[in-house]
């Protein structure tokens, strides 16, 4: 499970084997204290010492059932136990001569313990508040040994003199320093004993005490043996809990409070009945399968924890453990719980099932291993944190047989007189404390089968009650996913087979809370209001990656171009009219955007008309006599970024371009051009089907009937937007996205990188090409024949392409645009509704293709469940990425006709084309706002794919695009023909390597040339050629040059450097970064004839790239010149080539011999080099 380190204890040759330690009568009235007592001391004072409330009161109340009892015979009963039981009398406090927690028992004395009178509590509240204030108010002296207290209750208003009668209470109070629950039967038959006036008591000195104990534990502890119970205990905890992050077990529960690690005691509590359906489920699961109760709630914990933590695999929990071992300790009345850290590697994508037998088999584990004390146990990796208390705790109860719980158990304390445990407390209520950040006890009544879950929790940690209410839904949630046969919206899975990662914790309603809202007119909201999420992030976009000041290019105009068809005329009046109406009617296009500094937010405000209608429409006219010149007005309506003022909410224009001349008779005929441009902070692509509607009726009919009072308008939108549930979103993509990179770009074939302060220039190129009738048949076959749909093999198609592009990249995070109109009501109104959401994909390289669809399907599926959570929200989880940067890389599906009425509208009677929507700025150039996107369009009429990818020319060449959108043209042919189908190949062996490259490569791979001898090394070989040619010319670079004479020379001074300095060892790794030169080619014949193995590294790889390729080499030595000396980190070791051909020293015959000395054989690796891929 972990890591098998071996701890041996110290033990001397021929070391006496010792005899077994047993619990043995001392006498002792001083001891260091036990480690329970060590514990229960140092938590106190680390975390509670400052709070009015204990949190290690036990209460241990009983009830008259019959007769009568007199308070004397109370007092001097307990005298007697306490008198007897010498560790309810002892004390407890630290010693700083010797800088250790000692215990003292204390002379019996008459204000040993504490005694309290109580009467007329008579109803159930009273009592129950009694219960509550003996449970948590701090009544003991513990330095003084006062841990124990005596509070009788007459449950009457009328006194009956000194006797207790029947329901009347005797509330005894015991602090855990000295007292744990499995000690209450032992103490409550005491009291029994002690009651009766003729019991007969050995002295205090002939039987075994809890000090005795303490001394015990400590010859466990001291014992030399490797083989002892305790240094097993040792190995085996030094082995679980090796490199655990001890810092971690005080901050498991998640919180973004900062807090100290004092605590007041303080806690929320809530208690539910588990479901009786997933009672039986448990009990059948555990019963069929020979698994415990404990250890399937256990894991049924674990696996809530692993989904709260947001998917956190290292998880540590304590429990305890009675640690009553021996049967001397069985009976004693003392504290003897230890506290044990369960730690366990959650396997995310196996099933709960598997999970269920780890937890059984570790907890196996740790019970025969149990007896090593939590200080120690901490202790064996981290000496300052023993103390530590854990944040989270478990525990699971059977039967609730404690004194403290519901029991049978009765007493008779004389010949008429009988006690019991009294029980008829309200336990859901709680006691109001908290000793961790989080416990969970479950606690199962085999007589009833009822099973109840309580869960506290601390203030410090847990702001309110409803959080706490909230959590204890989620785990029934969890429990009822994993033992439920069916749960609504949530597939239907065998028993306990769902993998953890599969678990959620959204709640079905909160799953449906986005439908539940209602978007209507809002009255109280005039004309102004915040900005909509989606219209902020285009405003904020648009002045933060592009230069607000001096912008090259409009990213977000949306210019739709129409000619009307042969024969068909339209009135340019009548049309006039027509958008002034729909501007009227859609206040979005009457809307500024403005920044409100003082309320720090972006405020939308509707521009107030004023009865002057033609004031608010922005109408151009203009002429064109030659294509070229249309060509260049249509893009001018593309990248002109002055064309619009979202601060005057100028976001709407009509361009009416005639053809050679503006109509004298006021029509446009089949050679003009009508253009309706919008800004994309106000308008979407669904927009223009609202758009096309109304301007059709508002042309034929010259009206527009709607009702201002009452119609949902975009401002209604963007408010209720802002106040709408969505915390099963949040949930969602905080889970999604753990541990995501989100600022880190992938790393794609760039040919140039953006200063982090450049904006971007809005430019980009484009490339496209059909898949042609085969390739797409066999596309489309693929995704009917696995039930995948076309836009999801697209997308895993795309994400395959990446993780070869970026060289084996797994966590790949990519942006994609989503229209969330996701309410009817929506739909008819014009408006920004877009959001942006990451797409994550977690590759294994191993999986095949078919297989990462199906990964790929799901997660889509899941994602756009969710989608309409606005990114905003998305990046303030994760507040400490600089930028955004996945968004720079997208996905785009469309599927489209190529010629039908989709592509046409009626205007009045007169029919219009759409020219198809380009982002197209000039004859070689697009506008793109992203650095790299890749579209896939389906053809549905004729039922054909193409591809086009898009790329930023601030990063590419066209080149270089060019070259990629052919690895991923031979990747599908490679994926999708019939003959040659990969699609059942793992992923990493695809390859996208293009034809002429293959070619290459086996050229270049064709390196077989004759060599005297077949067994000659590199080096030795270069040596050869230097005696047969000293003064030929060896290596030549521009004006510089060298003879093998020469050459031998340098590598000869650079080789023995290596081996005199820096001791280079033969088969050790040796990087050079070097520009090429002739210290490039002494660099690599230095390295081999010192017997190193030679590893390039390329200048033009990026630094951060170069450091990791140093550190996945292991090589402890660079050798660079002044221009890449500082391309690596100050903890890498380099050489200055230049440097050491400087000191011109004269080598020595040994210096010669020692080179010849090596021992490097021909088949021993002479060099390592990274490719592409």
């Amino acid at each position: 499970m972990f890591s098998r380190t071996k701890v041996a204890a110290k033990a001397t040759k021929g070391s006496i084997v010792q005899k077994e330690q047993r619990l043995m009568i001392s006498g002792r009235t001083e001891a260091i204290a036990s480690f329970g007592q060590q514990r229960i001391w140092f938590h106190d004072q680390l975390y509670f010492h400052d709070s009015d409330l204990s949190v290690y009161n036990i209460v241990v109340p009983l009830i008259i059932k019959q007769g009568s009892l007199s308070i004397e015979r109370v007092s001097s009963a307990l005298r007697s136990v306490i008198e007897r039981y010498t560790i309810l009398r002892t004390a407890v406090r630290f010693n700083p001569g010797n800088n250790q927690i000692e215990q003292y028992i204390q002379p019996i004395a008459d204000d040993i313990y504490l005694f309290q009178h109580s009467r007329g509590i008579s109803t159930v509240e009273q009592l129950d508040d009694l219960l509550t204030a003996e449970s948590i108010r701090k009544h003991f002296d513990v330095e003084n040994g006062r841990v124990v207290k005596c509070h009788v209750v007459e449950r009457g208003d009328k006194s009956h003199g000194h006797l207790l009668h029947e329901n009347d209470l005797i509330i005894f109070t015991i602090h855990h320093i000295a007292f744990d629950l499995t000690s209450s039967k032992s103490f409550v038959k005491a009291f029994e004993r002690a009651c009766w006036t003729d019991a007969q008591h050995r002295s205090t000195l002939l039987i075994q005490q809890y000090i005795d104990f303490a001394q015990y534990e400590q010859e466990l502890l001291a014992d030399a043996n490797p083989n002892s119970q305790m240094n097993k205990a040792r190995r085996f905890w030094f082995d679980l809990m090796q490199g655990y992050d001890w810092d971690r077990i005080r901050s498991l529960v998640p919180t973004e409070i900062k807090h100290d690690q004092t605590r007041s005691g303080r806690g929320y509590s809530t208690v539910f009945v588990v479901d009786q359906q997933v009672v039986d489920a448990m009990m059948m699961f555990a019963s069929s399968n020979n698994i415990t109760m404990f250890s399937l709630t256990f894991a049924s914990f674990y696996a809530f924890l692993f989904k709260l933590l947001n998917n956190e695999e290292d998880l540590c929990v304590a429990s305890v453990v009675a640690n009553r071992f021996n049967q001397e300790t069985k009976e004693m009345i003392g504290m003897f719980v230890n506290i044990l850290p369960y730690r366990i590697q959650i396997e995310p994508n196996k099933s709960f099932n598997h999970f269920v037998r780890k937890v059984q088999q570790l907890s196996t584990d740790i019970l025969e291993h149990a007896s090593l004390p939590y200080q120690e146990i901490i202790g064996l990796h981290d000496k300052q944190k023993h103390q530590r208390l854990p944040s989270t705790f478990f525990q699971y109860d059977s039967l609730m047989s404690s004194v403290t719980q519901k029991s049978t158990m009765e007493l008779t304390v004389d010949k008429d007189s009988v006690i019991g445990a009294y029980y008829d407390r309200d336990r859901s209520r709680g006691n109001g404390l908290s000793t961790f950040d989080m416990s969970v006890t479950i606690a199962h009544e085999h007589h009833t089968r009822t099973t109840e879950c309580v869960i506290d929790c601390a203030v410090e940690i847990f702001q309110n009650q409803a959080i706490v209410n909230k959590l204890a839904t989620r785990f029934q949630h969890i429990l009822r996913q994993l033992f439920c046969s069916s749960i609504v919206g949530v597939p239907i899975y065998n028993q306990c087979s769902i993998s953890i990662n599969n678990l959620s914790l959204i709640l079905p309603e909160e799953i449906e809370e986005i439908h539940n809202v209602i978007f209507h007119r809002l009255p109280a909201i005039a004309n102004e209001a915040p900005a909509s999420y989606a219209q902020a992030r285009i405003w904020l976009d648009e002045r933060i990656r592009f230069d607000p000041d001096k912008p090259q290019v409009a990213i977000y105009n949306m210019p739709f171009v129409y000619r009307l068809q042969p024969d068909h005329t339209l009135s340019i009046e009548r049309l006039l009219h027509a958008l002034q109406l729909i501007v009227l009617k859609h206040q979005s296009l009457r809307t500024s955007l403005v920044f409100n500094a003082e309320k720090n937010q972006i405020m939308q405000r509707i521009i107030d008309l004023n009865n002057d209608h033609k004031q608010m429409l922005s109408v151009i006219e203009s002429t064109h006599e030659t294509d070229k010149q249309l060509t260049e007005i249509m893009h001018d309506e593309k990248r002109n970024p002055h064309l619009f003022d979202l601060a005057q909410g100028l976001v709407f224009r009509c361009h009416i371009i005639y053809y050679k001349q503006i109509s004298s008779n006021h029509l446009l005929s089949h050679k003009d051009i009508l253009i309706f441009n919008f800004h994309h902070a106000l308008f979407d692509f669904p927009s223009m089907k609202v758009f096309h509607h109304d301007l059709n009726q508002a042309y034929t009919t010259g009206q527009l009937l709607y009702d201002n009072n009452t119609n949902l308008r975009y401002l209604d939108y963007a408010v209720i937007e802002q106040q709408m549930p969505m915390t099963g979103a949040s949930m969602f993509w905080l889970d999604a996205l753990q541990d995501c990179k989100l600022d880190q770009p992938l790393s794609l074939p760039f040919d140039r990188y953006r200063l982090s302060n450049e904006h971007r220039t809005g430019r980009g190129t484009s490339i496209s090409f059909d898949f042609g009738q085969d390739l797409s048949h066999d596309f489309l076959i693929h995704a009917s024949s696995n039930n995948i749909s076309l836009e999801h093999l697209a997308l895993a198609t795309y994400y395959v392409f990446l993780f070869k592009l970026t060289n084996g990249e797994k966590d790949l995070c990519i942006g994609i645009n989503t229209d969330d109109r996701y309410r009817d009501e929506l739909g008819s109104i014009i408006g920004m509704f877009v959001n942006a959401i990451p797409l994550r994909c977690q590759l294994d390289p191993h999986l095949s293709f078919h297989k990462v669809t199906k990964h790929v399907q799901d997660n889509m599926i899941n994602c756009m469940k969710y989608s309409y959570f606005p990114l905003q929200h998305i990046l303030n989880q994760h507040p400490n990425i600089s930028t955004p940067v996945f968004l720079d890389t997208s996905f785009d599906f469309v599927s489209s006709t190529t010629k039908d009425e989709k592509n046409e509208i009626m205007i009045g009677d007169s029919r219009f084309s759409l020219l198809p929507y380009s982002i197209t700025i000039s004859e070689d150039e697009i506008m793109s706002k992203f650095d790299f996107i890749l579209s896939f369009q389906h053809d549905l009429n004729l039922n054909k794919f193409s591809c086009t990818v898009n790329a930023s020319v601030d990063l590419f060449n066209a080149e270089t695009i060019c070259i990629i959108a052919q690895r991923l043209q031979a990747m599908l042919h490679q994926q999708f023909t019939s003959f040659n189908s990969k699609t059942n190949k793992p992923i990493h062996e695809l390859p996208i390597t293009l034809s002429n490259e293959q070619y290459l490569m086996q050229s270049m791979n064709n390196t077989q040339i004759s060599f005297p001898s077949a067994s000659t090394c590199i080096h030795h070989e270069f040596v050869y050629q230097v005696m047969k040619h000293p003064q030929k010319l060896a290596v030549e670079l521009d004006e510089q040059l060298l003879t093998y004479c020469e050459l031998l020379y340098y590598v000869q001074t650079l080789s023995l450097t290596l081996l005199n300095e820096y001791h280079i060892s033969p088969g050790e790794i040796v990087c050079q970064c070097v520009e090429r030169s002739l210290s490039m080619v002494i660099g690599i014949m230095g390295i081999e004839m010192a017997g190193g193995v030679y590893c390039p590294l390329s200048p033009r790889d990026p630094q951060h790239r170069l450091n990791a390729l140093v550190q996945q080499t292991q090589s402890r030595l660079v050798l660079v010149h002044w221009l890449t000396k500082t391309e690596f980190s100050d903890d890498t070791l380099t050489i200055d080539i230049h440097s050491r051909f400087a000191n011109n020293d004269v080598m020595s015959d040994g210096d010669v011999d020692r080179l010849s000395s090596i021992t490097v054989t021909p088949n021993d690796i002479a060099y390592i080099i990274f490719t592409s891929g």
